[in-house]
Order: structure tokens, then sequence, then C-alpha cells
């Protein structure tokens, strides 16, 4: 069997010259013997695959509450994409993979239920006590939440993932990307996830949206990338049902928009004459872009699914109640702590954690359908507690 270094020696030589080689890893926060085979990337996203964090993305909301319906996309399987289209990308790119790929499958472990609904409820509630960001509670997840070894809280990820958990996003300014030098910008591994990730949710939201019923499909065909994604499917596949029709259509848009990042990039890259991850880090805030006529017909999209979708009467019905829910949960807790299991009030005894930030921990990481039973049980007088 190769080693680890010749695994590391096979991914350098294949890699671009911008690339990040696992081998040049900036390392861990605790010391821990290397892995006779398995290269430093690779191990963290297994121990993000093996997280609970990342199980309990089953159950929480992408746009639709899970109880809606098994069809929908859950926090989970958006992950899931995103991290296909990371991994495509990363590619095409000669990007490193398996960076790219624990980069997208931790990007939204510290989500909140009930999506960005609840993110914004929490950010409200927790605004006397710094906040509450997704992005800076994913890296939270990861270097403290989590107890899974002897001797470390937290997963104890490379620099590098860690990194691209804070940074993946154009906003250096959290406290959180101190630590990893505000003033540079990160890996390409880590940039491609944020488009990533707006692909696939772009994508699955216009089949979550027209399986619901939310979407008119007339209206959608206004949309310049819908309409002429269906045109060409609709040619290609003359006859075929609509519901054959409506995916084949969504893969042509992922398609068309992962193809323009990559031949955008790659021309930026020799228009820059990027030769180095040094280079890379130089380019603020972000070297990763569309072309012009793609960024346009991307923010066309955009547009149309916030307000056909995202402001839709149901899902706005959604959105007040996951409000309420929240808030309710974070205000009994604080009024009175004790109601709290025994494992999170210890934390903030033993850490010496202010009781509003393990509470916002411990709501944080509830899946829908727990925190709409915690609920029934504080405030339903029939219900066991």
């Amino acid at each position: 069997m190769p080693s680890r270094a010749e695994f590391e020696a096979r991914e350098a030589a294949t890699l671009a010259p911008y690339a990040m080689r696992s081998r040049d890893s900036r390392g861990r926060r605790h010391r821990e013997a290397e892995h006779p085979f398995r290269m430093a990337f690779q191990r963290d996203r297994d121990r993000i695959i093996h997280s609970t964090a990342f199980r309990r993305l089953e159950y929480k909301t992408q746009v639709f509450v899970n109880h809606e319906g098994d069809y929908y996309r859950t926090r989970l399987t958006h992950t899931m994409e995103a991290a296909q289209v990371t991994r495509t990308l990363a590619r095409a790119l000669g990007l490193n993979e398996d960076l790219a790929e624990a980069v997208a499958l931790a990007h939204d472990l510290g989500h909140t239920p009930f999506g960005h609904a609840g993110e914004r409820t929490l950010d409200r509630l927790m605004a006397p006590h710094g906040g509450f960001d997704h992005n800076a509670q994913s890296l939270r997840i990861v270097d403290l939440l989590e107890e899974r070894y002897p001797t470390f809280r937290g997963l104890n990820l490379s620099f590098e993932v860690r990194e691209g958990i804070v940074k993946h996003s154009t906003r250096y300014d959290r406290p959180q990307v101190h630590e990893f030098d505000a003033a540079l910008a990160p890996c390409l591994e880590a940039q491609i996830v944020d488009f990533a990730d707006e692909i696939a949710y772009n994508a699955h939201d216009i089949d979550d949206g027209l399986k619901s019923g939310m979407l008119d499909p007339d209206e959608l065909r206004s949309v310049s990338l819908w309409a002429d994604a269906l045109e060409r499917v609709s040619r290609d596949a003359a006859g075929a049902p609509p519901h054959v029709l409506r995916y084949q259509a969504v893969r042509a848009i992922i398609d068309r928009l992962v193809t323009d990042l990559v031949d955008h990039l790659v021309a930026g890259v020799a228009e820059q004459r990027i030769d180095s991850l040094a280079a890379v880090r130089r380019v603020k805030p972000r070297l990763v872009e569309y072309s012009p006529e793609i960024a346009a017909c991307n923010a066309e999209l955009k547009s149309f699914l916030y307000d056909r979708l995202y402001t839709h009467h149901r899902v706005t019905r959604m959105t007040q109640k996951a409000d309420r829910i929240m808030t309710a949960l974070f205000e009994v807790y604080v009024a009175e702590p004790r109601q709290l299991p025994p494992h999170v009030t210890r934390r903030a005894r033993d850490d010496g954690e202010p009781m509003p930030r393990v509470i916002a921990d411990y709501v944080a990481g509830m899946t829908d359908r727990f925190a709409l039973e915690e609920y029934k049980k504080l405030f339903d007088p029939y219900e066991r507690v």
C-alpha cells in the first residue's frame, strides 16, 4: 500500500500551481500523529461526515420545513449537492478536491432549525451578546462543541479547512476571521464553495418551488437562465414528460453556471498571472467570479426566487412561526436555565461560558422537529415533559 508521503507526492504533481497541497497544511491546533496513508484534508472530510452536527442537517430546513414533504431538500441534501458541485469545480480547475469538499460539507454545520429565518431570529436575540452567524457557529462546532476525542474538544481540523469555513464568503470583518488574517483572501478551494453553495440552492429551489406549486412555470419563463435551458432541453428531448424536462432544465442551468465559472476563472488566472497560492491570497475580495453576462443572469434568477418563492405567503407563514417558536424557546431558557438539560448547563459552569451563548448553541443545534417538540413540552400544558 502506498504511504501517505507517496499519496502527497502524487497529489502535488497533479494539482495546479495555485492549489493548496495537503503536505503544505499549516496543521492542527492540537498535535496528532499523521495517518499512515490518509492525507490531512481526507481526515478532515471524514471527521465532518461522522460528526453529530452533520447528521442533524437531515432534519433542518432548507426552504421547506421537514414535515411538509419528503421530496423537498433538507439542509443535508443541500450540503451534499453543494459538495458535488464543489468537487466538479475543484477537479476542473486542478484544485485540491479533498480540501474543497471538506469545506463544502462543513459550511452549513452551524445553521439553526428553520433555515435562514431561524438564523435571523437567533441573531436578533443574541445581539446584546455578540450576535449569531452560522459561519462562525460552524467554526465553533468543529473547534469546541463536538466532543469525540479524549484529549481535546472539537474535531481538530486543519487550519485550511477551518479558514475556509469562516472565509468562504467575502465577509472578512467578523471577529472569528482575525485568527486567519483578514487581510488575505482564502485559498481557491474555499472560494469556490461560496459559488457551489449558491448554484446548488438556486437549482434545487427552482425544482422544489415548481414541485410545491409555489412557482408558476409560465412566470419562471421570464428568467433568461430558465428560458434558455428549457428551450434547449425541449428541443433535444421533444416529447419527454414535463417532470423530465424540468429536471433536464435544472441540470442545464447547473452546467452553464459551473462551466462559466471555470472558464472565467481560468481566464482570470492567466490575465493576472496567478502562479502560486500566495498570489491567490493577495486578490481581494476574491479571484472567483462569473463572467459579467452570467453574473447578470444569475442575479435575475436570485431576484425572481426571492420575489416568488422566499417571500411566498406559505414560506412567510412558516418564517413567522419559526420566529415565534425560537424566540419563545430562547427566552424561556434565559428566564429559567434549570429547564435546560444538565449537559447544557454544565458547559456554562465548567467552561465559564455566558449562559446566553450556551443557550444559543443549544437552540442552534436543534433540528426542526426537535424544536417543535421542545416547544410543545414547554408550552402545551397537556404535553408530557
